[in-house]
């Protein structure tokens, strides 16, 4: 954990590199508990203690002593595992502030979908379920969503979405590159590793991997259909292959940054947080966007 961190993109200070939020208090809470500050178990005798949850409250807890409880407007964020912990936790944050305030909640490439890896078999799904028993997550699930599903579907963003009363933001890159490395074609659902360049640069996949690709992308769209219809919801999935966009500054504002419809993400959030016009924007499937940044692993 570096004990200095640049803030930039929405967390940026400068005007110019954050038109609607520069000028805000921002705190970045540091994570490392493993499931998105919703976990809360102990296991005595392998001397483990998962306090997710715990850490969670208490920040939010000093937080509000400190002046947030006076703020006007609030903005939850996250990405990636925060980005997960911006949806699970946003109507919780929501219910610290008066209801004279605003408060809304954005979630950058967190957008974790219960697919089919390459191999068949659902890796992400075991990874979650793993950690959902182990840190005794349950508990601390949207009630809502609990009382139909199981503990690990509750745990994926699209059985959650649907029913976060507070309005919530999804920024997700269609062909999120960590998804693609770790959730639909890791090695271990690879052994032959027909995917192992693919998996890296998306210049080097063959049509039917692409095509496997945009199978993925429509089960995104699919996941975020109903919570779409919405209102007070903001959307801004792009056909890259990234992985959050929110907190670097040449994804989120810079001069050639990616855009839908001529606005970058900034704009894009910025006009739906202050409701200037409802943001609902979805690519085209790749490979019609030039603006993408797209993420190449070594």
């Amino acid at each position: 954990m570096e004990k200095q961190l640049a803030f930039t993109g929405i967390l940026s200070n400068k005007a110019v590199e954050n038109p609607d939020f520069f000028n805000w208090n921002r705190v970045k809470l540091r994570y490392c508990d493993g499931a998105s500050f919703t976990g809360d178990s102990e296991h005595k005798a392998a001397k483990l203690q998962f306090r997710g949850q715990r850490i969670w409250s208490a920040a939010m807890e000093d937080l509000m002593s400190k002046g947030m409880r006076y703020a006007n407007q609030a903005l939850l964020s996250g990405c990636s595992a925060g980005g997960l912990a911006s949806i699970l936790h946003c109507d919780e944050f929501r219910n610290f502030f008066p209801r004279k305030t605003r408060v809304k909640c954005l979630s950058d490439a967190g957008l974790f979908l219960d697919a089919v890896d390459v191999s068949g078999r659902r890796t992400l799904r075991n990874l979650y379920g793993g950690v959902v028993g182990l840190q005794g997550v349950q508990n601390n699930l949207p009630r809502i969503c609990i009382n139909h599903l199981d503990p690990t579907s509750c745990f994926f963003p699209q059985n959650v979405i649907g029913n976060v009363k507070t309005p919530l933001f999804i920024l997700n890159a269609a062909y999120d590159s960590w998804q693609i490395q770790s959730s639909l074609a890791p090695p271990s659902a690879d052994p032959a590793g027909y995917w192992s360049n693919c998996r890296k640069d998306h210049s080097k996949c063959s049509a039917s991997q692409i095509q496997f690709l945009q199978g993925f992308r429509n089960q995104m769209l699919n996941a975020i259909k109903g919570f779409s219809r919405s209102r007070q919801n903001g959307l801004f999935i792009n056909s890259c292959f990234a992985h959050c966009q929110s907190e670097r500054q040449d994804t989120w504002f810079a001069d050639n940054s990616p855009v839908l419809g001529n606005k970058p993400i900034a704009l894009a959030v910025g006009d739906w947080y202050f409701d200037r016009s409802g943001e609902k924007a979805i690519d085209c499937p790749y490979p019609c966007d030039s603006s993408c940044h797209n993420l190449v692993f070594r």
